[in-house]
């Protein structure tokens, strides 16, 4: 069985500061091209099929703005 993930960011609390992004062995995260209510590019993810759920960017994020979690099998 194959483990799915999903990733939640808080962009409103998101404060750019890059280092979920530096800290992703996937290297699967990046940051918006939008900006939040701060003015802020918030961090996203840009393939979320790859991720691994070994949740660096979460456990890193100064600001706990990234929830990762694992999907039923048949979730979408």
């Amino acid at each position: 069985m194959n483990r799915r993930f999903r990733l939640s960011f808080n962009a409103d609390k998101c404060k750019g500061c890059e280092i979920c992004v530096s800290v992703c062995p996937k290297h699967i995260l990046a940051m918006d091209a939008a900006v939040n209510a701060k003015g802020y590019h918030p961090a996203c993810c840009t393939d979320e099929t790859q991720c691994i759920g070994c949740t660096s960017c979460a456990l890193m994020c100064p600001d706990c703005c990234i929830t990762i979690y694992q999907l039923e099998e048949g979730e979408a």
